[in-house]
């Protein structure tokens, strides 16, 4: 009986010992995030050299949307003549197409027997001619870029970036699930992205808003199998090769966020089998690579151990409530100290702006977005062999 008790103990030393892992990276970030410089490049010069670019947007059954995207993405003020959007249009209907047909812009259709986002991006990046584009961006299908993107991609290339990450914000509020979505947008922004750089760290890839070199894109794109979360591999075989991504607060794209508890939850379940799969495909060389000396690639596998924010939340706000009827005081500061520091972390992350948007109604919500992280764990299996597709619409404010 001792021998179990000392078990159980150990166990949730170890427990308390990976929770607390993860606040205090989080909090780290957090802070390096709000107090660092946030931004790898401010505004171009007048006389920086303007590349030729390639705006990819896969588009996976995105009628609804695709004709408002091109239409808001072509109205940027860099040169019309310098960048081509290029539409992926995998299972369009026949008249989308034949409107697509009317705007200055080129379309790739694609065909596959599984539609993945990574498919469609490595075909039409293989079909492009060659030596034509200096960088390619990738956009989703409901994605609008600010009228400055470009130039601001651009001016990054020009002080010798090779990849960059935009600062992706939403583009719709209207619905209570959006508005958490976007404090969940703005919280990785922060800490993954702004808080890295601070630290010296590559900024982790969101699968939209992001620029490569051309042929650097072209030859990592083409090692990738993933079904879904190809921005994980991307990201970590990029590092690897010593790529560091940049980070760009002002260079600003528009994402249009989940409207639905039952989107959302597909989403998620899409996000955390992506998660997983990262971890199996890549906890050897994560490790090779820690031994090595790369801790920029090591950095980008450590972030796949962390527990999704959400479930860790309701982790740290359960063992506080339980040590509250323990008597035992160490574990109490611990437990509430732990969750302390990670509601510090969230609102420390979410900008001003977003909580003005907020009301005490929304708030009802939030137990089914965190009930469904949960119930994306036990589905997980399901998006780690099928791509589950997240519907978009079109948004207005």
């Amino acid at each position: 009986m001792a021998l179990f008790f000392y078990f159980i103990y150990f166990v949730g030393f170890l427990l308390a010992g990976y929770l607390a892992l993860n606040v205090s990276y989080l909090f780290v970030s957090a802070i390096a995030g709000r107090l660092g410089c946030q931004s790898d490049v401010y505004l171009p010069k007048a006389d920086d050299v303007q590349r030729r670019i390639a705006v990819l947007i896969p588009a996976y059954k995105e009628d609804a949307v695709i004709l408002g995207s091109v239409v808001a993405n072509l109205k940027q003020t860099y040169p019309s003549a310098l960048y081509d959007l290029v539409v992926i249009a995998d299972s369009f209907l026949p008249k989308t197409l034949e409107k697509l047909s009317h705007y200055p812009i080129k379309v790739i259709e694609v065909h596959f027997e599984q539609s993945t986002v990574q498919k469609s991006i490595t075909y039409a990046l293989n079909a492009l001619p060659e030596n034509t584009y200096d960088f390619v961006v990738i956009s989703d299908a409901d994605n609008h870029m600010a009228p400055d993107f470009l130039e601001r991609i651009n001016y990054a290339f020009g002080q010798g970036w090779r990849a960059v990450q935009g600062h992706r914000k939403a583009k719709n509020m209207n619905k209570s699930v959006a508005i958490f979505d976007a404090m969940n947008e703005e919280v990785n922004n922060n800490l993954f992205r702004a808080g890295q750089r601070a630290l010296g760290l590559s900024a982790m890839c969101i699968g939209s808003g992001m620029a490569f070199e051309t042929n650097l894109m072209k030859r990592v794109m083409n090692q990738i199998q993933t079904v879904g979360g190809y921005d994980k591999e991307l990201e970590m075989l990029l590092t690897i090769n010593h790529v560091r991504v940049g980070y760009l607060q002002d260079a600003v794209i528009y994402d249009e966020k989940v409207q639905n508890v039952a989107v959302f939850n597909k989403q998620r379940t899409r996000w955390i089998a992506a998660q997983l799969y990262f971890i199996k495909a890549y906890y050897k060389v994560g490790f090779q690579q820690l031994r090595k000396g790369n801790w920029q690639a090591f950095n980008a596998f450590f972030r796949s151990l962390l527990l999704p924010r959400s479930i860790l939340l309701t982790a740290l706000f359960l063992m506080a409530s339980v040590s509250l009827f323990t008597g035992n005081l160490p574990f109490q500061l611990f437990s509430v100290g732990m969750f302390a520091l990670m509601v510090f972390c969230l609102v420390v992350s979410i900008p001003t702006v977003l909580w003005k948007k907020i009301s005490i109604h929304d708030f009802f919500v939030l137990p089914s977005l965190i009930f469904g992280m949960f119930r994306a764990l036990l589905n997980f299996k399901q998006a780690s062999k099928v791509f589950l597709h997240t519907p978009h619409a079109e948004t207005t404010e």
